[in-house]
Parts: structure tokens; C-alpha cells; sequence
């Protein structure tokens, strides 16, 4: 009974309140914070992963403009049934140069997460302007208009001289070369852009030769994704344990 009237007492008191309050999160931060400094890494060592090229990163703009990641989520979780339709769950080390991330919280379409050389540029660029014209059942509407629209990426280096300032590390020569390698990647001069993009996919990706498109960034963004990390790697055992 004594303990219900010291609380009482806390209530009606608003400096004691506060103090309360404020302690509580004190404490609550300390047990959140101080493990992270115990631990040698929070994101696992993961061969492959690197920073988006040039036109991968326009296209993923394109991706988060047109919001995608409303219907599509990037995250396969460590449940059997995600893992058997979508692939190996996904791995904080995907992420780490995306901002934002694109985990998603809906699937009113299918995960994206290791979409990449699933599918033809010829099917996900019919699939963008038409759905249905090879998902029948899909209820996705088109966006046709990516394939008319110029893509503008005359600020690329700046783009990534930006995202360098938050951690992704683009060398100085990746981005001096920002506009070579997107258009290099663009038209197919793979050789330029692979030193710097390992496994970037490039040419004509939208049938379009005569213009470099907003749907020609969008399929190549598309066509990476979850091919970077070589998955034959990893223990199949240390797979189930998370199934």
C-alpha cells in the first residue's frame, strides 16, 4: 500500500515525473548502446557487397519515386517458406549502403530482394509497361512513360559525393567517372564499368537504343539485385538453422 502512494506521490509531481522519466531512458539507452560497443561488428564481413554504379543508383531513385517499395518488399526473412520461394534470407551486409533500405513491411507483390537475372531486361521492361501482358493476374499498374523519359543524371557525381559524406565509399575515380560509367554501363561498354561495379549488368536493357531511359536505370537497378553475394558459400547447415 505504501509503495502505491510513493508512486502517488511521483504522479502528481511534475519535476519528479520528469526526473523518473528521463532516468528511465538513461537506463534503457545504456542496456541498448554499451553491448554494441562489445562487439567487433554489427553487419557481417560479406564478399561481393558493393556501392550501387551510376545508373543502378538513378534507377533505384526511379525505383523509390514511382514507390515500389509500397506493393514490393527487399527482405527475405529466415522462415522456411520465404526462404524456399524467394531464396537465401537476407543479410544486414545487403543493406548497408542503401539509403533508405528497402526491407518494405507489405508484399501486395512479391519480394525483389534476389530478383536479379531472374527475369529478361525484354520481360521487365514489357513487365513495366504492361503488366498483365505477362502476369495476367497481376493488379500492378504500368508505367510505360519510363520508357519515353530521358534519364537526367547530368548531377551524378554530386550524388555520390553526397552519399560518400554518410559512409558509402565511392573512391574519387568512381566519382570523377559517374557520368562515363553510367553511360558506359548504358551501352553496353561493360569492361569500363566492371573494374569499378563487379557483376553490373549493361546494354540496350529497355530495346530503346536511341536514348538513354529511365527504364534502362530501372532494369539494370532491377537485374543486381541479390546477385552480389555468392550464396554457394555460405554453411547450408547454418541456412536451415534459421528455416
Amino acid at each position: 500500500m505504501s509503495l502505491i502512494k510513493q508512486h502517488e506521490k511521483i504522479e502528481k509531481n511534475v519535476l519528479l515525473l520528469t526526473l523518473g522519466i528521463f532516468l528511465t531512458i538513461i537506463i534503457g539507452g545504456i542496456v541498448e548502446i554499451v553491448p554494441l560497443f562489445s562487439i567487433q561488428n554489427t553487419i557481417e564481413k560479406v564478399d561481393g557487397v558493393r556501392p550501387y554504379s551510376p545508373l543502378e543508383l538513378q534507377g533505384r531513385n526511379i525505383y523509390i519515386r514511382e514507390g515500389c517499395y509500397n506493393c514490393h518488399s527487399q527482405m527475405i526473412r529466415p522462415f522456411r517458406d520465404e526462404v524456399e520461394r524467394y531464396g537465401h534470407y537476407s543479410l544486414a551486409a545487403e543493406s548497408k549502403y542503401d539509403h533508405p533500405f528497402q526491407w518494405g513491411s507489405k508484399r501486395t507483390g512479391p519480394d525483389l530482394a534476389r530478383v536479379g537475372g531472374k527475369y529478361s531486361n525484354e520481360w521487365h521492361t514489357r513487365h513495366m509497361i504492361d503488366p498483365r501482358s505477362v502476369v495476367p493476374e497481376s493488379i500492378m499498374p504500368g508505367y510505360p512513360h519510363l520508357i519515353e523519359t530521358p534519364l537526367e543524371y547530368d548531377d551524378m557525381a554530386d550524388h555520390l559525393r553526397t552519399l560518400r559524406i554518410v559512409g558509402v565509399p565511392y573512391t574519387d575515380d568512381q566519382i570523377e567517372n559517374a557520368v562515363a560509367h553510367l553511360e558506359a554501363q548504358a551501352n553496353g561498354d561493360l569492361d569500363a564499368v566492371t573494374e569499378a561495379y563487379p557483376k553490373a549488368v549493361g546494354g540496350d536493357l529497355d530495346g530503346n537504343p536511341d536514348m538513354i531511359t529511365e527504364m534502362d536505370a530501372l532494369v539494370a537497378y532491377l537485374q543486381m539485385l541479390g546477385t552480389l553475394v555468392d550464396f554457394s558459400e555460405f554453411d547450408a547447415g547454418e541456412a536451415n538453422a534459421y528455416r
